[in-house]
């Protein structure tokens, strides 16, 4: 008996996803990490008024999340000084990426980003028939100039920019982003990730501008605001723009017990300002460990340390193997030359302990793996 007739554009698709979890390394290994330091999750969590508020929830959970996310968009918009029309809620950044390109990209249009930038953007991209150009990195940060270079060149609908940057931490400041703003051809669209803005130092954030037509800002409580599981983000963009995703949103998509939590953490001022202060105090604390450990680390402007090993993409993937032997989850860049990193979330503090106590005999482990390769 045949199995289901897939489309010729699902056929040609790699059977790959943009990262492997961690759940899916301890079933493999038979055992859990003691310290879960690669995901770039917020281990300080959420705030407890945003615990609360998604239990409350929890008894009306037989209900569908509000469609329209009314509330929730009504506090962004208060909060970035916009109308709720300029405002649309996703199940995470994730989601709403996959809903942008599907609004964008059509079999065959082009799409640029960074090579070696979110995977997940380019997982949507190549899943709706879309090709991707790249541009490199230039000193470990992406390039607003490269960019657009290459939408020109190549007549592009859509450019993905991340800033802060992942996988490398680095940040562009406001004017280069604003610039990139102006300079945007007719053609074009930009999707501005700002997922780590929160860690970000001031002069980082180009004012938000909603008569562009053709911006759309992607913001996320995944990150400082400690809700990964819970899977909420949200794009600033113009009315036209943000009711287009109407067409093709899951408009029962958003849980309602993480509706409430957002609202509650948004809130609350006080514990968003706390964890800020926790994640540059693990950030200090890895970069001295590393730095005792004769690695490099970059400066940070996200929730985690991007170490440079200085050995090259073997030598930093046998660390990452190593230190996951030991317990430590870690991940590191997946292209060169940034694969010559490796990446270590802010952790709690019992979690950097383990690291400091691991990362010696890591590296030991890592050059006499290197030493039976050559």
């Amino acid at each position: 008996m045949s199995g289901p007739r897939f489309t010729e554009l699902a056929n040609s698709l790699p059977a790959s996803v943009p990262f492997v979890g961690p759940e899916t390394q301890e079933r493999a290994r038979g055992a859990h990490f003691a310290a879960r330091l690669g995901a770039n999750e917020n281990v300080f969590g959420p705030s407890p008024k945003a615990i609360e508020a998604m239990r409350d929830a929890a008894s009306d959970i037989w209900k569908y999340g509000d469609p329209e996310s009314f509330d929730l968009k009504q506090a962004l918009a208060d909060k970035h000084g916009v109308s709720p029309g300029n405002i649309v809620v996703g199940e995470g950044i994730d989601g709403l990426l996959g809903y942008l390109v599907r609004l964008l990209v059509a079999p065959a249009d082009s799409v640029v980003t960074t090579a070696g930038a979110y995977p997940t953007f380019n997982y949507h991209v190549v899943g709706y028939g879309g090709e991707l150009h790249t541009v490199p990195y230039c000193d470990d940060a992406e390039s607003p100039e490269l960019l657009l270079e290459k939408v020109r060149e190549t007549g592009a609908q859509l450019v993905y920019l991340a800033n802060p940057d992942n996988p490398m931490a680095s940040v562009l400041g406001a004017a280069r982003v604003q610039a990139m703003i102006d300079d945007l051809p007719e053609t074009a669209t930009l999707c501005l990730d700002e997922a780590y803005i929160e860690f970000a130092p001031e002069g980082c954030t180009p004012t938000i501008d909603i008569s562009h037509p053709r911006v759309i800002r992607m913001r996320t409580f995944s990150k400082a605001y400690g809700m990964a599981g819970a899977r909420v983000g949200y794009g600033i963009a113009h009315a036209d723009f943000v009711k287009a995703f109407d067409k093709v949103r899951n408009h029962f998509g958003m849980n309602r017990a993480a509706q409430a939590g957002a609202l509650a953490a948004l809130a609350d001022e006080a514990y968003l300002a706390k964890t800020l202060q926790n994640v540059q105090a693990a950030k200090d604390r890895i970069a001295q460990i590393t730095m005792d450990n004769g690695l490099v680390p970059l400066p940070s402007a996200t929730n985690f340390v991007a170490v440079d090993c200085g050995r090259g993409a073997d030598y930093a993937k046998a660390i990452v193997e190593a230190l996951g032997e030991l317990g430590v989850f870690i991940r590191m860049p997946f292209m060169a030359p940034q694969n010559r990193c490796i990446r270590i979330s802010a952790g709690q503090p019992a979690d950097l302990d383990l690291l400091e106590r691991s990362l010696p005999e890591a590296l030991e482990r890592a050059a006499a793996k290197l030493e039976e390769l050559s």
